[in-house]
């Protein structure tokens, strides 16, 4: 059975280091394919050539769940969770809009955080942290 209602955000999980994370705020994965038009005579385009796969995105975290993450990080030997290499990094993301319903999921394998940013503004009531990182692999299941 087909159905139009879209995910709301209180339909996502996402899980890093195995740990679901519950101080999520935002995220984005990214695919982008490289292509340029091809020309020949005149002035139009012939076709589109393809080059390189680029994978990354973003995650917007509670300051807690970049404490959390950096905890683990420490525990395994490395100063903090842009240290961890790649192939220890596998972010699932999964939408699910009903217990029936039938789930999406997507994961970015091979994962490094590329900045730890930390800042506040006056006011304040929380703290946001974006990750940004670079993947291997970005598959949808």
């Amino acid at each position: 059975m087909f159905s139009t209602k879209e995910c709301a955000f209180k339909h996502v999980t996402i899980t890093v280091l195995g740990r679901t994370i519950t101080g999520l705020r935002g995220f984005e994965f990214k695919k982008a394919i490289e292509k340029e038009e091809l020309y020949g005579s005149g002035d139009e385009p012939i076709d589109i050539q393809s080059g390189n796969k680029k994978y990354d995105g973003n995650l917007k975290l509670l300051k807690y769940e970049v404490d959390l993450l950096n905890d683990a990080a420490q525990a395994a030997g490395y100063e903090d969770i842009t240290e961890v290499p790649h192939e220890a990094i596998v972010i699932t993301c999964q939408f699910k809009k009903t217990a029936q319903s039938a789930s999406r999921t997507h994961a970015a394998r091979g994962v490094s955080f590329t900045e730890m940013p930390f800042g506040m503004e006056q006011n304040a009531k929380n703290t946001e942290v974006t990750l940004p990182f670079i993947a291997m692999k970005i598959r949808t299941v």
